[in-house]
């Protein structure tokens, strides 16, 4: 199951208060868990076991330095609690502008950046961005297995990683 979500709460850190021999005790109740509410999230999993796949943040018109670096500092508490987690921004109302270079600058810990010229994507812009979000979900799928599944017998056994640059 996959399910699109606005405005989910999800964890960013999750706290060790002590140990009881090598054993990592937290002690804190799913309450207390620290979140960070986000723009879209994309879940997937069942109704009693999900995981967060892809999160994306929406701005309209400008972003400014200040909410690049927010943003990706965001990104980066995600990722630690969650190693496998894709996350992007996106801007709308963009008109005629590019990405501005202060989110290539500080923006450091996202996975894609895109933007819209309207309030609403045009036809060519919704492929574009579905292709995106298709390809870091199948992003996620693959870090989740190498990162989790890296010491079975039977697991993908990788000799380059590439991270490639794709600019339209």
């Amino acid at each position: 199951m996959q399910k699109i979500e606005v405005g989910r709460r999800i964890p960013y850190g999750y706290e060790i208060r002590s140990y009881q021999g090598l054993e990592a005790k937290s002690d804190v109740s799913w309450d207390e868990v620290k979140r960070y509410q986000t723009d879209l999230v994309i879940l997937e999993g069942t109704e009693k076991a999900w995981k967060p796949r892809l999160i994306i943040e929406a701005k309209k018109r400008t972003v400014t330095t200040h909410d690049a670096i927010t943003y990706s500092q965001k990104a980066l508490s995600h990722k630690t609690v969650h190693p496998y987690i894709r996350y992007g921004i996106m801007l709308g109302e963009r008109k005629h502008y590019p990405l501005p270079g202060r989110l290539y600058r500080h923006g450091a810990h996202f996975d894609f950046m895109i933007s819209f010229s309207g309030d609403q994507p045009t036809r060519a812009e919704m492929a574009r961005f579905e292709k995106v979000v298709r390809a870091e979900i199948d992003a996620s799928r693959q870090l989740e297995e190498i990162i989790f599944k890296s010491l079975t017998p039977d697991r993908n056994r990788y000799t380059v990683l590439h991270k490639r640059l794709c600019l339209e």
